[in-house]
């Protein structure tokens, strides 16, 4: 049984719900425990895992969030940026799953959230099972 820390840009709450709710059964389902952690927005997201990695006291992360493009390259810096931090940590060994959705609309979003329907909450604690399960088997 292994400890995950959920971290989620809380921005979209009922978006966000629907996202945390396929991770937690994920986890559940695995017999994993875990924390939910809410930080301000989805670029706030890898600096969050990099702190809570620190401390020793989390087996893996699942990143939770929501990023609707707007009329603006805001969409394209967020969504980049969060990505890039999360892969970056990911390549220091770190077990984390992307469940930062990206989407053009809210009805995208919706149905990646939905677990009935592409439970992309779900899928990103599944990737960080077995990205944990990968350091196991390598010994890192």
């Amino acid at each position: 049984m292994a400890k995950f820390l959920i971290v989620e840009a809380r921005f979209y709450e009922h978006l966000n719900d629907l996202l945390i709710e396929g991770t937690v059964a994920a986890l559940e389902d695995e017999g994993h425990k875990y924390e939910v952690l809410t930080v301000p927005g989805a670029l706030e997201i890898p600096g969050a895992v990099a702190l809570a990695a620190e401390t020793g006291r989390y087996d893996g992360f699942i990143a939770i969030g929501v990023v609707i493009r707007g009329e603006t390259y805001h969409f394209e810096v967020v969504s980049n940026e969060s990505a890039r931090g999360l892969m970056a940590l990911s390549m220091d060994g770190i077990p984390i799953g992307n469940g930062i959705l990206t989407v053009e609309n809210e009805a995208q979003a919706l149905t990646r959230a939905r677990r009935d329907e592409k439970d992309k909450g779900g899928e990103a604690a599944k990737a960080a099972i077995a990205m944990l399960a990968l350091r196991e088997k390598f010994g890192a």
